[in-house]
């Protein structure tokens, strides 16, 4: 389905230049010398990198019609990962490299979007945040607050994030799986 640069919103995917990119954000701009056109700021689906590009004003391109599919992870298995499907209870198996950064912070029965385009395998979205408890971390000492200081922590997972002193063995913190830091603590 072709689409011109009028039709550009947030979250729009598009093929350009035998790529399929998600727009993060887009400005029309207008200047006073020459044509109008698009700035937009877009992400490859294929590898993840962020560029800046330009369209003339009016320019029609391809709609990308990106398939997600909720699917449950199951376990792991050295460095690969299985996926069920809810609905046809099919099992998928990825390797560690197709998920990105976000396995290290999947446990069995968490919710993943897989993402394909005409069949082809573009990766999978983990939940942006995830609640995991702290299986070890150091005691945080009296007195060290002040400084709002932070300590490693290791959590079920096997992720290591920066937590603040006062958490301990044993609470749920929430981290936020695009950039590895912790959120909040969850339960005590």
């Amino acid at each position: 389905m072709a689409i011109s640069t009028a039709d550009f919103r947030n979250g729009l995917t598009v093929e350009t230049g035998g790529d399929i990119y998600v727009i993060l954000e887009f400005q029309h701009v207008k200047p006073g010398k020459g044509g109008a056109f698009v700035r937009t700021k877009l992400r490859n689906l294929r590898t993840g990198a962020v560029i800046d590009k330009r369209f003339r004003a009016g320019e029609r391109m391809e709609q990308a019609l990106i398939e997600r599919r909720s699917m449950q992870f199951l376990y792991r298995a050295s460095d690969e990962y299985t996926f069920m499907d809810a609905e046809t209870f099919d099992q998928m198996t990825l390797s560690a490299d197709s998920i990105g950064g976000g396995a290290a912070y999947l446990k069995p029965d968490t919710e993943v979007s897989v993402v394909r385009y005409k069949g082809e395998l573009l990766g999978v979205e983990v939940p942006n945040t995830v609640d995991l408890a702290v299986s070890q971390t150091d005691p945080g000492l009296r007195g060290d607050t002040a400084t709002g200081g932070s300590k490693p922590a290791t959590l079920e997972t096997g992720a290591v994030v920066n937590v603040p002193l006062f958490v301990d063995e044993g609470d749920v913190i929430r981290v936020d799986t695009r950039s590895g830091e912790y959120v909040q603590r969850v339960t005590s």
